[in-house]
């Protein structure tokens, strides 16, 4: 895919969704951490019902080490692999409260030194907590790069780095964003929407429908 292309590409994607975020559901920088470790696995909707309820009474990291283990699982039990989050996550707490004053850095090594959060939440976290230039590569975002042609890579580190390479300087704060909400959308893993994808016409993908 040539440079013009995935210019008109993000052009267009930003003249639908101006300001595009994450559909997780947060009011700062601590629940966004929170959130983004529980989503492993899991989907927005899942997460965002059951956080509703939690940050309601614990939306600290005092409050949330203060609940424990257990009483942390009463709130994400409806969430996948809740038992493995729920340890991370009060061990994430309790780092933040000794090692960062209750504050989330706005750093890889210091995010990935927290439990449960590895290369994609931290990215997910400084790019849209801190809005650094950072590709959270996931199912969605790497199925997209490399059917469109965006960025194909043969890995999610690989298609990052493309990413971070191909996408217009002026589109990079966001990328992530619109590419997600394409996959979640529009380039669905099964059968994707190509008759009712704005970019249709520019994507690079063999096999599209009609639909």
């Amino acid at each position: 895919m040539n440079k013009l292309k995935r210019q008109e590409i993000f052009e267009r994607w930003r003249a639908a969704n101006p300001i595009p975020t994450t559909e997780l559901k947060f009011k700062n920088t601590f629940e966004l951490l929170i959130s983004v470790i529980l989503s492993a696995q899991a989907t927005d909707v899942s997460v965002n019902k059951a956080t509703d309820a939690l940050y309601k009474v614990a939306d600290t990291p005092e409050k949330i080490a203060a609940l424990g283990t257990a009483g942390l699982k009463t709130y994400i039990k409806t969430i996948g692999l809740f038992n493995t989050k729920a340890e991370n996550v009060v061990k994430t707490c309790k780092l933040l409260i000794k090692n960062h004053k209750s504050q989330v850095p706005d750093n890889r090594e210091a995010l990935e030194a927290l439990p449960g959060v590895g290369r994609k939440t931290a990215n997910v976290v400084l790019n849209t907590a801190f809005r650094q230039v950072a590709m959270a590569v996931d199912t969605h975002i790497f199925r997209v790069s490399n059917r469109s042609a965006i960025a194909p890579g043969k890995n999610v580190i690989e298609v990052e780095k493309k990413l971070l390479k191909f996408v217009p300087d002026e589109f990079l704060l966001d990328a992530h964003h619109w590419l997600i909400l394409h996959g979640r959308y529009t380039c669905l893993a099964r059968r994707p929407r190509c008759g009712s994808c704005t970019i249709e016409d520019l994507c690079e993908y063999k096999k599209k429908t009609i639909d």
